[in-house]
């Protein structure tokens, strides 16, 4: 199976963490998400003990939030220790609803708003990510009004300095050989500040001159879905490069490094399997070598994981209906979800793994496409497909692999009512952790 964590019962239903899921779209009908809460502990373990083992105290794994952003993943990452990195005010207001320490949090994305940056403010975000000089401007600004509406409060006779601390984002201009729409490291990227063009250069002078700023270190991301052996090694090398740099030129010392997050997962079973405590330990090994010959301290390191926390951690289950069969061309599975509910295929034209859950044991004879119920063309979940020729209305279609980028990425495309979340723990527990939309939720904040 493309999981450990997918196997099938002797009565030929597909098993999802240990549970029948054609039991489960019974219960909560479909469309339907699976979350494998299990899975995603031991995800986040992994990294953790990694990064104890191989980086030592201070460094720590950070979720990406955008990956799959609900209530219930912030509670989970709490209780596992995990930090987070968030992308929106929405994500940070979901964190916060949550319970979520924003204490760990840092606040990614290439374009925050002025009122972005004053509502993660307002709510003691501990660190921005500042993608170029104009937002290290904004923070410097707000910092300063903030400063100075305390001292014209009078609350204090003495306010507190504002100081916010901040990581830059640098471009070291490597492609990680993964899909162009999700590579993000690259010197012509929208992201950052390239190191080659010396813009890197200039804004870390700038940030270090500002009064109400705190320049912590460094961040880059190369892209998503990466299996190159040596994609984060050859990324370390240039960003320690650039530390060296910094502290003979300004003085500086960089406290916290981030290689960003974009391990790749199964989707298919010719992906690569990846050994994430492994890799992390391929990592450490480069960086304190590098930091010996540079003659630096090795900084604090983080790493951004969402994907390969929740990815293989999700399944989505749906109803087929219409199969329809064109002689000499090509064959139809419809189900009753689609591009609203997982975008990727039309976007990225992303593979995936898709079982017929109650006809397991039957032989998977019949190549189709699997698409959804969209008026659009592109509303394809998979293509070439192969389930057994007996497929037809009111059976299971469940995809695999749809724990990341499914959930956040979803829409109401067609005024389709987007699906639940259902967590799966322990082997027989499932609970609801994101309601099904209604049709009245459609039109709530229609006037």
């Amino acid at each position: 199976m493309i999981a450990d964590n997918i196997s099938i019962a002797e009565n030929g239903h597909l098993l999802f963490a240990g549970q029948d899921t054609v039991e489960l779209a019974g219960q909560y009908g479909t469309p339907l998400y699976l979350l494998d809460e299990d899975m995603i502990r031991r995800s986040c373990r992994t990294y953790k003990e990694a990064f104890q083992k191989y980086f030592g105290p201070g460094s720590r794994p950070l979720y990406a939030s955008k990956a799959n952003s609900f209530k219930r993943i912030y509670q989970i990452m709490s209780e596992e220790g995990m930090g987070i990195d968030v992308v929106s005010s929405g994500e940070i207001y979901t964190a916060l609803k949550a319970g979520y320490d924003l204490s760990n949090a840092y606040f990614h994305s290439n374009n925050k708003t002025d009122a972005d940056i004053r509502y993660a403010m307002e709510n003691e975000i501990a660190y921005f990510v500042a993608d170029n000089i104009e937002e290290v401007k904004a923070v410097e600004a707000e910092a300063a009004r903030m400063e100075s509406a305390s001292a014209a409060d009078g609350a204090s006779a003495a306010p507190v300095r504002k100081r916010q601390k901040i990581l830059l984002r640098l471009t070291p201009g490597i492609d990680p050989h993964t899909y162009d729409a999700v590579s993000t490291g690259k010197v012509d990227s929208k992201f950052g500040s390239a190191i080659e063009t010396g813009q890197a250069r200039e804004i870390t002078e700038f940030a270090l001159k500002q009064p109400h700023i705190e320049l912590v270190g460094f961040h880059c991301h190369l892209g998503s879905q990466v299996f190159e052996e040596d994609v984060f090694e050859r990324a370390a090398v240039i960003m320690l490069q650039f530390i060296a740099d910094m502290k003979r030129e300004f003085g500086y010392t960089a406290q916290q490094l981030d290689l960003g997050g974009g391990f790749g997962v199964r989707y298919v079973d010719t992906d690569p399997y990846l050994d994430i405590a492994q890799k992390i330990g391929d990592v450490a090994a480069v960086i304190k070598e590098n930091c010996k010959s540079l003659g630096i301290d090795m900084p604090e390191i983080h790493m951004e994981p969402g994907r390969s926390i929740v990815g293989a951690a999700g399944m989505t289950l749906y109803t087929a209906g219409t199969v329809k069969k064109i002689p000499g061309y090509k064959n139809y599975v419809s189900i009753d979800g689609g591009m609203p509910d997982n975008p990727r295929f039309a976007l990225y034209k992303s593979r995936y793994t898709c079982l017929l859950a109650n006809k397991m044991n039957e032989p998977a004879d019949f190549t189709c496409s699997v698409v959804g119920r969209c008026c659009e063309s592109g509303d394809i979940i998979a293509e070439g497909v192969d389930l057994p020729s007996s497929v037809g209305r009111g059976d299971i279609v469940a995809v695999c692999t749809t724990g990341a980028y499914n959930y956040s990425m979803a829409s109401n495309y067609n005024r389709i009512p987007r699906p639940p979340i259902v967590m799966l723990r322990g082997g027989s527990e499932s609970y609801v952790a994101v309601r099904r939309e209604s049709l009245e939720d459609l039109c709530r904040n229609d006037l």
